[in-house]
């Protein structure tokens, strides 16, 4: 974008013509911050996710996590087909026993503040609802608050 701040033919004691004032805006240090970012989000993003695989229902109203500590996240999979079959626990990104939830959750909740005190449970979408509402009454009988991890629909 260039700008002529000559004037008229008359004006000026020595009736030449200024030199043209030009105006450029430098994007070079706006393309460095850029990029750094774009590093910085490309090596962070892996770490933000979880190893377990789980086909997460979807639904509407669902909310991003924003925290500056790691949460502490329940991953329930189901282990075959029928609905009254067991489920694999992982605690993080540790499997752990049925039997040891409770005890290893109420642990973890004595080293945690107040503002710590979400469970993000993850839940594969065939896992049964019976499953799911015993460990969320797990989970508040820890201490701990709840919030059951989704997939937002398309469109909301």
């Amino acid at each position: 974008m260039a700008m002529n701040m000559a004037g008229s033919s008359g004006s000026g004691r020595r009736g030449g013509r200024r030199a043209a004032v030009m105006a450029e805006i430098n994007v070079t240090p706006m393309v460095d911050v850029m990029l750094v970012l774009l590093i910085i989000f490309m090596v962070a993003a892996p770490l933000m996710t979880s190893n377990i695989d789980i086909d997460l229902p979807v639904a509407s109203g669902g909310k991003s996590i924003a925290n500056n500590t790691p949460p502490l996240t329940l991953s329930v999979k189901r282990t075959n087909g029928s609905c009254n079959s067991s489920v694999e626990l992982y605690l993080g990104d540790a499997p752990v026993a049925a039997a040891d939830l409770l005890t290893k959750i109420k642990a973890i909740r004595e080293t945690r503040s107040e503002a710590e005190s979400v469970v993000y449970l993850r839940g594969d979408k065939d896992v049964c609802y019976t499953d799911m509402m015993k460990l969320l009454g797990q989970i508040r009988t820890a201490g701990f608050k709840a919030n059951i991890v989704i997939i937002p629909e398309q469109g909301s």
